[in-house]
């Protein structure tokens, strides 16, 4: 038998040698499963084997991940009593996944259990019960060093952890990483909040908010597995730049089955051709619209000015159109969905009509009842009363026809606001419109109100702040019976309808009882940056609390003026950008250049020319390729070690209005990591200079 090394260093190395062949011998096992004789049919068998290969993808081996990054040395067996002379308790080796050895030991715990917490939670006032808290630093893949806390010693001072500040200040280089190594206590508390309530967290830039979100989703798939495998999780975010950038997040905690979404992505019932201009936009995106639907859907229903004869055999049965009417009343009364209402008009006429063949002497079971629904008298009769709706062809009459807009919207929208959501020039038909992204909104409305919309176990939605109240319905609609974390910072509402306070957003989504939850310590922007960009706050978001951010980093905001030269304002600025971005790319780490929609062009004509590559948002950074040119329009959610921003003057003069620009300006001002460059010619926004 080998001895242990006695260097604590190599010890762990040789640990974590040790568990990464565990980890090899437990994918092994799971490829070696014969599945042959173990299945009644061939349906079965794939399904089966779609959950091996699951499985063994999660069991990968990720050369670059550390496949632990903590450990914790209990006083005594965490549940148990404190061993009797204060015997040593067991120690846990924290990583992102479960691994255990031949016998069935585990060699590397998964961070998501509950023996686990304490990395995150304990402290000098609270040990719970952990002597040692030990931080592996790691090179690559290579454990290089680690750090101690004995967290139960009254002689040794509580301080920051220097691996920890290094683990966040790491440079980005590629997507979004997992935080899972530096949760915070107030980031813990959140993560493993319960399933059944849903949570809304306001976080302004570098608190860590999207993280939470994602880790929240794959504790929860760890507590609630069977649950939500059933059920369904979703992650909804602003763009598909977006996803792409946080699209390795999950994968790496082994969690392989959740879908990522964009609210549009939910919607997409119709073909999206076209855009609305600022005002339809918000009228069309106002929760007053459900009801103008709701009003349309039912107007759909006729009564009965005739009753329903109905021939079988020999006899005929009459049921009454005041009968008929009854029934049509009641179902109205009962507010059901409009297709589902539609069904069961059919069976009650036909109980009606067994109740009269009851009367007469006869004994018709349920076949016979079904058998006079599917009569074609009844069913001639349920298409004059209740005909169906096909959700695209309302919205399309209504935003064609002013006068079915008109007697649907009658109290709720003024004839202004019905005139500014008409179109201009009425397609002839639902299918040749040109559909805007909030007429897709609508038709998902309508859709609900004729069949309801399939419901998921929970969902995350991130730059919530964003949405309108009928996109808000969207989203909720798939989580009635499930829960939510919402994320979001209302400071960067960029949106003509962007929500005023998460109150009225959790109402619209229907999780008013949702608990709010408020970041503010900052872990990622520095210092110097945040405190610069929170200067706006006053002006775009009065009564928010600002970041204080945990980092102090002398030099690394930079706002210069650019004096205009012989070829002119523009010349000179882009000459500057080029040469700060140029400066970005000797440091290490990604490299953002962020400017108003409108100088993307100029900026992406002058990289060119100077042979410098770079890429866009949303495409992966490589070791060879570290420049992002951003719209600001795309810069929300993203992140980068080093940001030069363009002229800020045009990001707000981009925008419909100041307030909405200053908060794009916020929004771009807040991407830097280690390090920002503002760089004008124009005079800097008020709150600025």
């Amino acid at each position: 038998m080998n001895a242990a090394p006695a260097d604590p260093l190599a010890r762990e190395r040789a640990h974590l040698t040790a568990s990464r062949a565990a980890l090899r011998a437990m994918r092994e096992d799971v490829e070696a499963l014969d599945i042959k004789d173990v299945t009644a049919n061939w349906v079965n068998a794939e399904v089966l084997r779609g959950q091996i290969d699951e499985r063994i993808k999660a069991l990968a081996d990720l050369a670059h991940t550390p496949l632990f990054f903590g450990r914790l040395d209990y006083l005594y067996a965490p549940g148990a009593e404190e061993a009797e002379g204060g015997a040593d308790g067991e120690t846990f080796y924290i990583g992102r996944r479960h691994v255990h050895d031949a016998a069935g030991d585990p060699m590397v715990v998964d961070w998501r259990a509950p023996v686990s917490q304490p990395f995150y939670r304990a402290s000098k006032k609270d040990p719970m019960d952990v002597a040692l808290r030990r931080r592996f630093g790691y090179t690559g893949g290579d454990l290089t060093a680690y750090e101690d806390e004995h967290l139960t010693d009254p002689a040794e001072a509580e301080q920051v952890s220097k691996l920890l500040q290094q683990e966040i200040e790491r440079p980005r280089v590629g997507p979004m990483r997992d935080i899972v190594a530096t949760i915070q206590p107030e980031q813990d508390e959140i993560v493993r909040s319960g399933l059944a309530g849903s949570v809304c967290v306001q976080g302004g830039p570098g608190t860590g908010k999207t993280a939470v979100g994602l880790h929240r989703v794959a504790y929860l798939l760890y507590a609630h597995r069977e649950r939500l495998a059933r059920t369904g999780t979703l992650v909804i975010g602003p763009n598909r730049s977006f996803l792409h950038y946080i699209e390795q997040v999950l994968p790496a905690l082994g969690e392989l089955e959740v879908k990522q979404a964009t609210v549009d992505d939910l919607v997409a019932h119709v073909d999206v051709r076209g855009a609305d201009d600022a005002a339809a936009a918000v009228v069309k995106g106002d929760a007053r619209m459900a009801e103008v639907l709701r009003r349309a859907v039912r107007s759909h229903v006729t009564p009965p000015t005739e009753g329903v004869v109905v021939v079988r055999g020999s006899r005929r049965w009459r049921v009454p159109s005041y009968e008929v009417e009854e029934m049509v009343r009641e179902l109205l009364d009962r507010n059901m969905r409009y297709g589902a209402a539609r069904e069961a008009l059919p069976q009650r006429i036909a109980h009606a009509v067994l109740v009269r063949m009851e009367q007469a002497g006869e004994a018709p079971d349920d076949r016979v009842q079904d058998a006079v629904a599917r009569n074609a008298a009844v069913k001639a009769a349920v298409k004059a009363i209740w005909p169906p709706v096909d959700p695209a062809k309302l919205v399309h009459r209504l935003l064609s026809d002013a006068e079915f807009l008109a007697a649907h919207a009658a109290g709720v929208l003024t004839q202004e606001e019905q005139k500014a959501i008409l179109w201009a020039k009425p397609p002839r038909t639902a299918k040749s419109a040109k559909w805007s992204a909030a007429d897709a909104v609508l038709v998902d409305e309508a859709a609900d109100l004729v069949a309801r919309t399939h419901s998921l176990g929970h969902v995350v939605l991130d730059e919530a702040q964003d949405l309108s109240p009928m996109q808000y319905r969207a989203v909720g609609r798939r989580c009635t019976t499930g829960s939510v974390t919402v994320l979001g910072d209302l400071a960067q509402g960029t949106t003509p309808w962007a929500t005023p306070s998460w109150a009225e957003a959790l109402g619209h989504l229907g999780k008013a009882d949702a608990v709010v939850e408020e970041l503010t310590a900052g872990f990622r922007v520095p210092r110097e940056v945040i405190a610069y960009a929170s200067r706006l706050l006053p002006a775009i978001a009065p009564g928010l609390t600002a970041v204080e951010s945990v980092r102090q980093s002398p030099g690394s905001l930079v706002v210069r003026e650019v004096r205009e030269t012989s070829e002119g304002e523009t010349g000179g600025l882009v000459a500057a950008v080029l040469d700060a971005c140029g400066a970005a790319l000797g440091r290490e780490g990604s490299v953002g250049l962020i400017a108003a929609d409108a100088r993307v062009a100029v900026l992406a004509a002058a990289l060119d020319a100077a042979g410098v590559a770079y890429l866009a948002p949303g495409e992966e950074t490589t070791p060879d390729v570290r420049l992002t040119l951003v719209p600001a329009s795309l810069a929300k959610g993203l992140e980068y070690d080093y940001v030069v921003l363009d002229e800020p003057a045009a990001v707000v003069s981009g925008e419909p209005d100041e307030r909405t620009g200053l908060r794009r300006l916020y929004v771009a001002l807040t991407r830097a990591v280690s390090g920002l460059t503002v760089l004008h010619t124009a005079p800097l926004p008020e709150p600025l200079r």
